[in-house]
Order: C-alpha cells, then structure tokens, then sequence
C-alpha cells in the first residue's frame, strides 16, 4: 500500500511561494486496486501523481510506500548526455539487474521501437521518442504498482495500441496509478479513483462515482 499523510505542496514563482496545489492530503492506496486521478487541468494530478512516484516532494508531509513502485511511466529520469542504450544500461543497473542486463537491453529495445536512434544522445529525441522510451524502461522491471501520466497517449497509433496492450497485460501481475483526459482510458484500465478539487483530495472506491462527483461540480 502507499500512505499518504498531511501532504501539502506548492511552487515558488518569481513573486515568492505560489498558492496551494496540494492541501492536507490523507490517503491509503491499496496495492491491487488501478486507481484513476481525476480533476480539471491544473488541478494538481500530475503533482500528487510525481510526489507518488519520489520525482517531487511535498513541503509538509510525507508518502510512505510499502510497495515498489515505479517513477512516472514516459517522463524524467533519462540523461540527455547519454544514447538511449547507455540510459537503459544505468538504469538495469541501478535496479541491480547487471547479470540480466543484455536480456533486459533487447526488450527495452525492442519495445521503443527507436530504432538507430537507440544509440544517439536522447537530446536528440522528440518528445514522443523519449516517452517510448522511458515506457520501455518502466516496464523492463517488476513494479507493484506502475504509474503513468498520460503515456498511452504517446507515439502513433500503433505504438499507443501496443502501450495499451501492455497496460492491460501489466494489470494481471500489478495495480496503476494513472493520469489521461481520455474517460474511456480510465475505465478501460481503473476500478478506483482520487478526485482533486480545490487542492483537496478525496477517494472513491468506484471510478464511475468519482467521474459522476467531478462532472457535477464540473457543470454546477
């Protein structure tokens, strides 16, 4: 499970601290449970989504995760500097996989589909090359919970039916923790879901209770 106590988070901006995007945020969220966050642009979904992930931290509180869990699935973590290859290979071994480390480099390989570019520096990517990368590298390893920030929504057709696939093959051994705007994604995938309003958060056992409580203030 991943317990999240008295969280609060905000930004500073060039005027000092900027208002709360986070708000006294107490949650348990079950392992096996898929789990939607939800709520209007700039709500703060991708801020609880990185501070669940150890990429942010929150000014007061704390996340206590008694799970492994991955970073945000298609974003940060890579090294501009560095080919793909050599990113793939500090990260095989920093998760202490140096023994299965040419098995692990062909699927990471395989599944970004990059191609030569696997062997140029990363800023040379586009956005959409790195977030296929970074997917392959989320799941080249054994999370309980994964967790992803609109990356079904990266590359062409193909490779976004080929991240869905491998969602829903991912949903058989571990749980997700997911942002997208796409409502059918969220169903596709969530049984749960974590509205944010108001730098408030609150959970819902069932997503379509959750999406109905969102549409409402939505529309109100």
């Amino acid at each position: 499970m991943i317990l999240i106590e008295n969280v609060y988070k905000r930004y500073l901006t060039e005027h000092g601290p900027g208002k709360w995007v986070l708000r006294d945020i107490n949650m348990t969220i079950p392992t096996q449970r898929s789990v939607a966050l939800i709520g209007q642009n700039g709500a703060g979904k991708s801020t609880l989504l990185r501070i669940i992930g150890g990429i942010d931290f929150p000014n007061k509180g704390r996340v206590e995760r008694r799970c492994r869990v991955s970073w945000p699935m298609g974003s940060g973590g890579l090294e501009g500097t560095l080919t793909g290859r050599q990113n793939a290979k500090f990260v095989c071994r920093i998760h202490g996989h140096q023994d299965e480390l040419a098995d692990r480099l062909a699927f990471i390989q395989c599944f970004a589909e990059l191609g030569d570019a696997f062997d140029e520096p990363v800023r040379t990517y586009s956005s959409g090359m790195r977030s296929r990368l970074q997917f392959a590298l989320s799941l080249a390893f054994d999370f309980d919970v994964f967790i992803s920030d609109e990356v079904t929504a990266a590359g062409d057709t193909k490779f976004r039916k080929k991240a869905a696939d491998a969602f829903k093959d991912a949903t058989g051994k571990a749980s997700i923790i997911m942002v997208s705007h796409d409502e059918s994604t969220l169903k596709q995938f969530c049984q749960s879901a974590i509205w944010i309003n108001d730098g408030h958060a609150y959970w819902f056992d069932d997503l379509d209770d959750a999406l109905k409580a969102y549409k409402n203030e939505l529309f109100s």
